[in-house]
This record gives structure tokens, sequence and C-alpha cells, in this order.
């Protein structure tokens, strides 16, 4: 349960960010220079061009991980029951740096040159299409894959009677033991695709989620194979068919 103050240091500290890009972008204001110095520090060159849409591509997966989120903290609060399962102090504080992290390294995909008098060219192009149709599509089925969780602990008229495991059915459940891990890469990936596919930046993001994702997925899977003896059989960990 104590996963819900990652997702609020998300929604505050990359809502932060996304205002002031946007302040950036559309009013023409500078970005503190703090975040300057953050971008010479990565090595991001002060002189860069712009290549093609990035100041928008940027903009909008800063946009995406936002309700993203958002999305997730509503529903550690409203949504999700958790049993009395506990988290390790070294995860905890590693959580909360990465939710700091991986905003900031959103923000700094974008030129320094972000407004040096020059208007915000918006060009919806159709990686920005794909990419924001795919992160709905996963959004959806993680949300319901959520839900189908949550259900299995509470009565019919919501009231929960169980924090004991249960099998899932349903949705993508019928495929992998853990959708909702799955649909977590998905929406990483979604956010790739929207940057552009080329930024490699991202896909090493792309490929922490995968290992972190797959290897949290496996035990979950070994603990439903252990525990259920009629757990089904043709159900993969992490990825459907593989």
């Amino acid at each position: 349960r104590w996963f819900t103050h990652f997702y609020a240091v998300s929604v505050l500290w990359n809502g932060f960010l996304l205002i002031c890009l946007f302040r950036a972008e559309f009013l023409g204001k500078s970005l503190p220079s703090w975040i300057q110095d953050m971008h010479h520090a990565l090595g991001r060159d002060s002189q860069s061009k712009d290549m093609g849409n990035e100041h928008f591509s940027a903009l909008l997966v800063l946009l995406l991980l936002w309700l993203h989120s958002c999305r997730r903290l509503a529903e550690c609060l409203w949504t999700s029951v958790f049993s009395s399962g506990v988290i390790h102090i070294v995860q905890y504080c590693f959580g909360l740096g990465y939710y700091i992290a991986v905003g900031s390294t959103v923000l700094c995909q974008v030129p320094t040159n972000v407004r040096n008098g020059k208007k915000l060219s918006v060009q919806i192009c159709w990686y920005h299409i794909i990419g924001v149709m795919m992160y709905i599509w996963a959004s959806l089925h993680q949300h319901r894959c959520l839900a189908i969780l949550a259900n299995l602990r509470k009565s019919k008229s919501g009231k929960v009677v169980s924090l004991s495991h249960s099998v899932p059915f349903g949705d993508w459940f019928e495929s992998v033991s853990c959708p909702h891990y799955f649909a977590e890469l998905l929406i990483y990936v979604s956010m790739a695709i929207t940057l552009g596919i080329h930024n490699v930046t991202w896909w090493c993001v792309v490929m922490y989620v995968f290992f972190n994702q797959a290897l949290a997925a496996v035990l979950c899977h070994e603990f439903y194979q252990k525990n259920f003896s009629s757990y089904p059989k043709h159900r993969k960990a992490f990825i459907p068919l593989v």
C-alpha cells in the first residue's frame, strides 16, 4: 500500500515539471536555471537543434506520464485492496527516486533553447497518434485487470471481505498471470513511440521497466502455481505466448 506514496510524489513532481515545460512552450517563459544546469550536467548541449518535434513530443510524454501517475494514485486509493505485505526500505527509497528521475529524464530530452523567442510549432505526427492510442489501450486494460484483482477480495456490494489470494479470471488474465505488469510495459513502450521511436535514452527506461516487471511477474506466476493446484497451465507469466 505504500506504493501510493510513489504515485503521490510523481503527481506532484511531474506535474510541476509539466507546468514548467508548458509555460516555456506556450507562454514564452524561461525554464528554471536549475533545470538548465541539469541539462548541462547530463550532456545536453545548449545549442543543440530541435530535431523534428522534440519539444512537443516531450511535452506530450510528460503529460502521459503525469496522467498515468494520477490514475495509479486513484486506483491505489479507491480501487485496490492491499494485503498486509511490506516493502523493503531500500526498495521504497529507490521507488521514490525513480519517479522523480523518470520525469526529469523526459524533460532532458528537450533542447535547452526551448525558448529563444521562437514560437512552438505543434505538428502532430503519425508516431504521436500511434503512441497515444497504444497508451490508452494499455491503460484501459491495466485498470480492468487491477479492478479484477480488487474484486476478488470484495463482496458484490463492494465491501472488503478477504485479504487472501485467489485465482483471477477475465480480460488479459486468460493469457498471463500478471497482465497489469505487461500493461505497464506497454505503457512505457507507447511513450517511447510518442517520443519518436529513435530516443535511445527512453528505450533504456523501457528496458529497466521490462526487467523489473518481468521479475515481479515470474515470482507471482510461481506463487500461483505453487499455491493453486488447478491453476491454468496455459497461462504464461508475463508476455502472452512467451
